[in-house]
Protein backbone atom coordinates (compact mmCIF):
# COMPACT_ATOMS: atom_id res chain seq x y z
CA UNK A 1 0.00 0.00 0.00
CA UNK A 2 1.50 3.84 -1.11
CA UNK A 3 2.34 5.46 2.30
CA UNK A 4 0.44 9.52 1.88
CA UNK A 5 2.32 12.18 3.30
CA UNK A 6 0.51 15.60 4.48
CA UNK A 7 3.25 17.91 2.39
CA UNK A 8 1.85 21.22 2.71
CA UNK A 9 -1.34 23.05 4.96
CA UNK A 10 -2.92 25.95 5.56
CA UNK A 11 -5.41 26.98 8.13
CA UNK A 12 -7.26 29.96 7.50
CA UNK A 13 -9.27 31.65 10.29
CA UNK A 14 -10.09 34.51 12.30
CA UNK A 15 -7.29 33.46 14.26
CA UNK A 16 -4.44 33.79 11.46
CA UNK A 17 -3.87 33.51 7.63
CA UNK A 18 -1.29 30.52 7.94
CA UNK A 19 -1.33 27.43 10.15
CA UNK A 20 1.84 28.77 11.93
CA UNK A 21 -0.39 31.71 12.91
CA UNK A 22 -2.93 30.03 14.36
CA UNK A 23 -1.19 27.39 15.87
CA UNK A 24 0.92 30.09 17.93
CA UNK A 25 -2.33 31.85 18.89
CA UNK A 26 -4.03 28.10 20.08
CA UNK A 27 -0.76 27.69 22.39
CA UNK A 28 -1.07 30.94 23.78
CA UNK A 29 -4.70 30.41 24.37
CA UNK A 30 -6.60 32.85 22.18
CA UNK A 31 -9.76 32.04 20.83
CA UNK A 32 -11.46 33.27 18.18
CA UNK A 33 -15.29 33.35 19.67
CA UNK A 34 -16.58 36.33 21.01
CA UNK A 35 -19.62 37.39 21.23
CA UNK A 36 -21.23 39.37 18.38
CA UNK A 37 -24.50 41.70 18.00
CA UNK A 38 -25.41 41.36 14.37
CA UNK A 39 -29.06 41.86 13.47
CA UNK A 40 -28.38 40.56 10.29
CA UNK A 41 -27.31 36.98 11.24
CA UNK A 42 -29.33 37.41 14.66
CA UNK A 43 -32.17 39.07 16.56
CA UNK A 44 -29.82 38.32 19.74
CA UNK A 45 -26.50 38.27 20.58
CA UNK A 46 -24.45 35.28 20.08
CA UNK A 47 -21.07 34.20 20.22
CA UNK A 48 -19.52 32.58 17.31
CA UNK A 49 -15.72 33.17 15.64
CA UNK A 50 -16.42 35.12 12.63
CA UNK A 51 -13.89 36.91 10.34
CA UNK A 52 -14.27 41.06 10.30
CA UNK A 53 -16.76 41.97 7.56
CA UNK A 54 -14.09 43.87 5.51
CA UNK A 55 -12.81 39.95 4.96
CA UNK A 56 -13.98 38.36 1.83
CA UNK A 57 -17.12 40.16 0.77
CA UNK A 58 -19.43 38.77 -2.39
CA UNK A 59 -18.39 40.14 -5.23
CA UNK A 60 -20.26 39.59 -8.91
CA UNK A 61 -16.90 36.87 -9.44
CA UNK A 62 -16.89 35.47 -6.27
CA UNK A 63 -18.79 35.06 -2.84
CA UNK A 64 -17.48 35.00 0.76
CA UNK A 65 -17.19 31.00 0.57
CA UNK A 66 -15.48 31.11 -2.56
CA UNK A 67 -13.26 34.08 -1.11
CA UNK A 68 -12.30 31.70 1.61
CA UNK A 69 -11.70 28.74 -0.38
CA UNK A 70 -9.23 30.87 -2.56
CA UNK A 71 -7.29 32.22 -0.22
CA UNK A 72 -6.43 29.30 1.58
CA UNK A 73 -5.58 27.62 -1.37
CA UNK A 74 -3.53 30.22 -2.59
CA UNK A 75 -1.38 30.33 0.96
CA UNK A 76 -0.94 26.46 0.75
CA UNK A 77 0.17 26.02 -3.33
CA UNK A 78 2.82 28.87 -2.28
CA UNK A 79 6.21 28.00 -2.88
CA UNK A 80 4.55 23.95 -2.86
CA UNK A 81 6.81 22.43 -6.15
CA UNK A 82 3.65 20.40 -7.41
CA UNK A 83 2.03 21.15 -11.04
CA UNK A 84 -1.73 20.98 -10.02
CA UNK A 85 -2.11 20.71 -14.24
CA UNK A 86 -0.71 17.25 -13.61
CA UNK A 87 -3.66 14.61 -14.53
CA UNK A 88 -2.09 12.97 -11.41
CA UNK A 89 -3.31 15.73 -9.36
CA UNK A 90 -6.77 15.88 -8.12
CA UNK A 91 -8.99 19.00 -6.41
CA UNK A 92 -11.37 17.94 -3.81
CA UNK A 93 -13.75 20.29 -2.09
CA UNK A 94 -15.58 20.35 1.25
CA UNK A 95 -18.40 21.95 2.31
CA UNK A 96 -21.46 21.42 4.38
CA UNK A 97 -23.52 24.22 3.23
CA UNK A 98 -21.42 26.16 0.56
CA UNK A 99 -23.19 29.02 -1.13
CA UNK A 100 -26.57 28.39 0.89
CA UNK A 101 -26.54 31.96 2.01
CA UNK A 102 -27.40 33.06 -1.22
CA UNK A 103 -30.56 32.06 -0.40
CA UNK A 104 -30.93 35.11 1.44
CA UNK A 105 -30.15 37.56 -0.58
CA UNK A 106 -30.74 36.54 -4.14
CA UNK A 107 -33.95 36.35 -6.64
CA UNK A 108 -35.28 32.21 -7.24
CA UNK A 109 -34.69 30.89 -10.62
CA UNK A 110 -32.18 28.88 -12.39
CA UNK A 111 -29.37 31.62 -11.96
CA UNK A 112 -29.21 31.01 -8.29
CA UNK A 113 -29.84 27.73 -8.77
CA UNK A 114 -26.37 27.65 -10.57
CA UNK A 115 -24.55 29.54 -8.60
CA UNK A 116 -25.56 28.08 -5.16
CA UNK A 117 -24.50 24.49 -6.11
CA UNK A 118 -21.62 22.98 -4.90
CA UNK A 119 -20.19 21.44 -7.95
CA UNK A 120 -20.68 25.35 -9.63
CA UNK A 121 -18.20 26.56 -6.66
CA UNK A 122 -15.79 23.40 -6.90
CA UNK A 123 -15.14 24.14 -11.17
CA UNK A 124 -14.84 27.88 -10.33
CA UNK A 125 -11.88 27.06 -8.08
CA UNK A 126 -10.52 24.75 -10.57
CA UNK A 127 -10.40 26.74 -13.33
CA UNK A 128 -9.10 30.13 -11.00
CA UNK A 129 -5.84 27.33 -10.05
CA UNK A 130 -6.11 26.18 -13.42
CA UNK A 131 -6.70 22.05 -12.11
CA UNK A 132 -7.06 19.78 -15.05
CA UNK A 133 -9.25 17.02 -13.90
CA UNK A 134 -12.73 17.54 -12.52
CA UNK A 135 -12.60 18.81 -8.85
CA UNK A 136 -14.34 16.12 -6.36
CA UNK A 137 -17.19 17.80 -4.28
CA UNK A 138 -17.64 16.20 -0.34
CA UNK A 139 -20.44 17.61 1.28
CA UNK A 140 -21.30 15.13 4.29
CA UNK A 141 -22.48 17.36 7.14
CA UNK A 142 -19.52 18.12 9.80
CA UNK A 143 -17.15 15.17 9.00
CA UNK A 144 -17.11 16.62 5.28
CA UNK A 145 -12.88 17.59 6.00
CA UNK A 146 -12.13 14.10 7.35
CA UNK A 147 -14.19 11.84 4.44
CA UNK A 148 -12.31 14.31 2.03
CA UNK A 149 -9.04 13.24 3.38
CA UNK A 150 -9.80 9.71 3.64
CA UNK A 151 -11.40 10.02 -0.05
CA UNK A 152 -8.05 11.69 -1.05
CA UNK A 153 -6.19 9.14 0.44
CA UNK A 154 -7.91 6.29 -0.95
CA UNK A 155 -8.05 7.83 -4.33
CA UNK A 156 -3.87 8.19 -4.31
CA UNK A 157 -3.75 4.63 -2.33
CA UNK A 158 -5.53 2.89 -5.72
CA UNK A 159 -3.04 4.45 -8.13
CA UNK A 160 -5.56 7.06 -10.11
CA UNK A 161 -3.44 10.03 -8.67
CA UNK A 162 -0.21 10.98 -6.85
CA UNK A 163 -1.20 14.40 -5.22
CA UNK A 164 -4.73 15.14 -3.47
CA UNK A 165 -5.52 18.93 -3.00
CA UNK A 166 -7.77 19.44 -0.13
CA UNK A 167 -10.07 21.98 0.69
CA UNK A 168 -12.78 22.96 3.18
CA UNK A 169 -14.66 25.89 3.67
CA UNK A 170 -17.99 27.32 5.59
CA UNK A 171 -19.36 30.73 6.19
CA UNK A 172 -21.82 31.29 8.45
CA UNK A 173 -25.30 33.26 7.33
CA UNK A 174 -28.95 33.50 9.34
CA UNK A 175 -29.69 31.14 7.77
CA UNK A 176 -26.92 28.56 9.13
CA UNK A 177 -27.49 30.28 12.61
CA UNK A 178 -31.28 30.10 13.07
CA UNK A 179 -30.83 26.42 11.57
CA UNK A 180 -28.95 25.86 14.87
CA UNK A 181 -30.61 28.17 16.99
CA UNK A 182 -34.20 25.87 16.39
CA UNK A 183 -32.56 23.07 17.98
CA UNK A 184 -31.90 25.09 21.20
CA UNK A 185 -28.11 23.54 20.54
CA UNK A 186 -26.68 27.33 20.23
CA UNK A 187 -25.02 28.00 23.79
CA UNK A 188 -25.66 31.43 25.00
CA UNK A 189 -22.19 31.69 26.09
CA UNK A 190 -18.90 30.27 25.25
CA UNK A 191 -19.41 26.39 24.49
CA UNK A 192 -17.54 24.26 27.50
CA UNK A 193 -16.85 21.14 25.46
CA UNK A 194 -17.27 18.30 27.54
CA UNK A 195 -17.60 19.80 30.64
CA UNK A 196 -20.42 18.99 33.10
CA UNK A 197 -22.46 22.63 32.58
CA UNK A 198 -21.64 22.53 28.34
CA UNK A 199 -25.30 23.98 26.82
CA UNK A 200 -24.35 24.11 23.13
CA UNK A 201 -22.43 25.00 20.46
CA UNK A 202 -20.47 28.34 19.46
CA UNK A 203 -20.09 28.53 15.54
CA UNK A 204 -17.39 29.52 13.32
CA UNK A 205 -15.96 30.51 9.87
CA UNK A 206 -13.04 28.95 8.01
CA UNK A 207 -11.16 27.15 5.70
CA UNK A 208 -8.26 25.08 5.23
CA UNK A 209 -5.96 23.01 2.76
CA UNK A 210 -3.96 20.34 2.89
CA UNK A 211 -1.99 18.43 0.14
CA UNK A 212 -1.76 14.91 0.41
CA UNK A 213 1.17 13.46 -1.59
CA UNK A 214 2.93 10.02 -2.42
CA UNK A 215 5.96 11.82 -2.00
CA UNK A 216 7.64 12.19 1.44
CA UNK A 217 8.66 15.81 2.01
CA UNK A 218 12.35 16.90 3.19
CA UNK A 219 11.83 17.18 7.09
CA UNK A 220 9.69 15.63 9.98
CA UNK A 221 6.95 13.64 7.94
CA UNK A 222 3.41 13.44 8.70
CA UNK A 223 1.63 10.46 7.35
CA UNK A 224 -2.01 9.70 6.82
CA UNK A 225 -1.88 6.05 7.45
CA UNK A 226 -6.02 5.14 7.89
CA UNK A 227 -9.38 6.37 7.76
CA UNK A 228 -12.75 5.24 7.90
CA UNK A 229 -16.96 5.81 7.77
CA UNK A 230 -19.25 4.58 9.69
CA UNK A 231 -23.28 5.68 10.39
CA UNK A 232 -25.46 5.61 13.11
CA UNK A 233 -29.01 4.79 11.19
CA UNK A 234 -30.37 6.30 14.66
CA UNK A 235 -31.85 10.10 13.74
CA UNK A 236 -31.57 12.72 12.03
CA UNK A 237 -29.79 15.12 14.22
CA UNK A 238 -29.39 13.16 17.26
CA UNK A 239 -26.22 11.20 17.62
CA UNK A 240 -26.13 7.64 18.52
CA UNK A 241 -27.29 6.77 21.82
CA UNK A 242 -24.25 4.03 22.58
CA UNK A 243 -21.35 5.49 20.93
CA UNK A 244 -20.82 1.75 19.29
CA UNK A 245 -20.86 3.13 15.48
CA UNK A 246 -18.06 5.88 16.19
CA UNK A 247 -16.45 3.43 17.72
CA UNK A 248 -16.68 1.60 14.97
CA UNK A 249 -14.89 3.43 12.60
CA UNK A 250 -12.56 4.64 15.58
CA UNK A 251 -11.44 0.60 15.48
CA UNK A 252 -11.74 0.54 12.25
CA UNK A 253 -8.91 2.96 11.29
CA UNK A 254 -6.51 1.12 14.14
CA UNK A 255 -7.03 -2.02 12.75
CA UNK A 256 -5.84 -0.65 9.13
CA UNK A 257 -2.84 1.34 10.25
CA UNK A 258 -1.91 -1.40 12.83
CA UNK A 259 -2.23 -0.02 16.14
CA UNK A 260 -3.27 -0.14 20.11
CA UNK A 261 -4.79 1.55 22.37
CA UNK A 262 -2.00 2.31 23.95
CA UNK A 263 0.02 3.24 20.86
CA UNK A 264 -2.41 6.51 20.10
CA UNK A 265 -0.58 9.64 22.13
CA UNK A 266 -3.68 11.62 21.70
CA UNK A 267 -7.25 12.32 20.41
CA UNK A 268 -8.37 15.61 19.06
CA UNK A 269 -12.49 14.96 19.18
CA UNK A 270 -15.18 16.96 17.42
CA UNK A 271 -16.48 18.09 20.88
CA UNK A 272 -19.22 20.55 19.62
CA UNK A 273 -20.08 21.02 23.65
CA UNK A 274 -24.15 19.57 23.13
CA UNK A 275 -24.64 17.05 26.06
CA UNK A 276 -25.69 14.69 23.48
CA UNK A 277 -22.66 14.53 21.20
CA UNK A 278 -19.65 14.78 23.55
CA UNK A 279 -21.83 11.92 25.36
CA UNK A 280 -21.62 9.76 22.60
CA UNK A 281 -17.95 10.50 21.88
CA UNK A 282 -17.11 9.80 25.55
CA UNK A 283 -18.95 6.53 25.03
CA UNK A 284 -17.19 5.50 21.84
CA UNK A 285 -13.57 6.46 23.12
CA UNK A 286 -13.98 4.45 26.18
CA UNK A 287 -15.53 1.77 23.65
CA UNK A 288 -12.15 1.77 21.85
CA UNK A 289 -10.24 1.44 25.52
CA UNK A 290 -8.89 4.94 24.72
CA UNK A 291 -10.05 6.69 27.70
CA UNK A 292 -7.08 7.67 29.56
CA UNK A 293 -5.82 8.70 25.95
CA UNK A 294 -5.09 12.87 26.55
CA UNK A 295 -8.22 14.39 24.50
CA UNK A 296 -8.88 17.68 23.30
CA UNK A 297 -11.64 19.48 21.17
CA UNK A 298 -10.93 22.67 19.43
CA UNK A 299 -14.55 24.35 19.38
CA UNK A 300 -13.41 26.91 22.14
CA UNK A 301 -11.17 28.34 19.78
CA UNK A 302 -13.09 27.56 16.43
CA UNK A 303 -16.46 27.71 17.06
CA UNK A 304 -17.79 24.78 14.97
CA UNK A 305 -16.65 25.37 11.85
CA UNK A 306 -18.87 22.83 9.77
CA UNK A 307 -17.38 21.20 6.98
CA UNK A 308 -14.05 22.42 7.75
CA UNK A 309 -13.36 21.60 10.85
CA UNK A 310 -12.39 18.18 10.14
CA UNK A 311 -9.76 19.35 8.18
CA UNK A 312 -8.59 22.58 10.17
CA UNK A 313 -8.52 20.37 13.44
CA UNK A 314 -6.56 17.71 11.07
CA UNK A 315 -3.99 20.13 10.41
CA UNK A 316 -3.75 21.53 14.19
CA UNK A 317 -3.10 17.70 14.86
CA UNK A 318 -0.40 17.39 12.20
CA UNK A 319 1.04 20.16 13.99
CA UNK A 320 0.67 19.51 17.43
CA UNK A 321 2.72 16.09 16.58
CA UNK A 322 5.29 18.13 14.49
CA UNK A 323 5.76 20.28 18.15
CA UNK A 324 4.96 17.49 20.75
CA UNK A 325 2.32 19.91 22.26
CA UNK A 326 -1.32 19.06 23.17
CA UNK A 327 -3.58 22.22 22.86
CA UNK A 328 -6.28 21.91 25.98
CA UNK A 329 -9.89 22.11 25.94
CA UNK A 330 -10.65 25.76 26.17
CA UNK A 331 -14.19 26.29 28.47
CA UNK A 332 -13.52 23.06 30.04
CA UNK A 333 -12.97 22.80 33.83
CA UNK A 334 -14.98 19.55 35.29
CA UNK A 335 -15.45 15.90 33.72
CA UNK A 336 -19.26 16.12 32.59
CA UNK A 337 -20.06 12.17 31.54
CA UNK A 338 -20.61 8.95 32.90
CA UNK A 339 -17.49 7.15 30.70
CA UNK A 340 -14.94 9.97 31.90
CA UNK A 341 -12.57 10.44 29.28
CA UNK A 342 -9.10 12.12 29.87
CA UNK A 343 -9.60 15.88 28.89
CA UNK A 344 -6.83 18.08 28.53
CA UNK A 345 -6.93 21.32 30.70
CA UNK A 346 -3.56 22.70 30.20
CA UNK A 347 -0.78 22.45 27.88
CA UNK A 348 0.73 19.39 27.36
CA UNK A 349 4.60 19.33 26.49
CA UNK A 350 5.95 15.57 25.16
CA UNK A 351 6.76 12.99 22.92
CA UNK A 352 4.27 12.55 20.49
CA UNK A 353 4.30 10.03 17.50
CA UNK A 354 0.43 9.18 16.79
CA UNK A 355 -2.99 10.88 16.56
CA UNK A 356 -6.36 9.90 16.38
CA UNK A 357 -9.12 12.59 15.14
CA UNK A 358 -12.55 11.91 14.85
CA UNK A 359 -15.85 14.04 14.02
CA UNK A 360 -19.52 13.33 13.68
CA UNK A 361 -22.51 14.58 12.72
CA UNK A 362 -25.77 14.99 11.55
CA UNK A 363 -27.63 11.90 10.13
CA UNK A 364 -25.28 9.93 12.38
CA UNK A 365 -22.41 10.42 10.08
CA UNK A 366 -19.10 9.06 11.71
CA UNK A 367 -15.05 9.47 10.38
CA UNK A 368 -12.17 8.86 12.30
CA UNK A 369 -8.69 8.85 10.87
CA UNK A 370 -5.17 8.25 12.23
CA UNK A 371 -2.12 11.15 11.77
CA UNK A 372 1.63 9.39 12.51
CA UNK A 373 4.89 10.71 11.95
CA UNK A 374 7.18 9.04 9.74
CA UNK A 375 8.55 5.73 11.24
CA UNK A 376 12.08 6.68 10.00
CA UNK A 377 11.95 9.88 11.66
CA UNK A 378 10.60 8.39 14.87
CA UNK A 379 13.97 6.14 14.84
Amino acid sequence: MKKVYLVADNVYSPLGATTTQNFEHLVNGVSGVRQHDDKALSDDPFFASLFEKVYFQTDEYCTKFEHLLIASLTETLHGVDKNISDKKTVLIISSTKGNISLLETEQAGPELDERIALHSSAKKIARHFGFVNEPIIVSHACISGLVAMITGMRLIQSGQYDHAVIAGADVISKFVLSGFQSFQAVSPGLCKPFDADRDGINLGEGAATVILSTDKPTGEAIELVSGAISNDANHISGPSRTGEELYYAINKAMDAAGLKPQDIDFISAHGTATVYNDEMEAKAVTLAGLQHVPLNSLKGFYGHTLGASGLIEAIVSAQSLKQNTIIPTKGFSKQGDANPVNVCSQLISTPLNSCLKIASGFGGCNAAIILTKSQQDIL
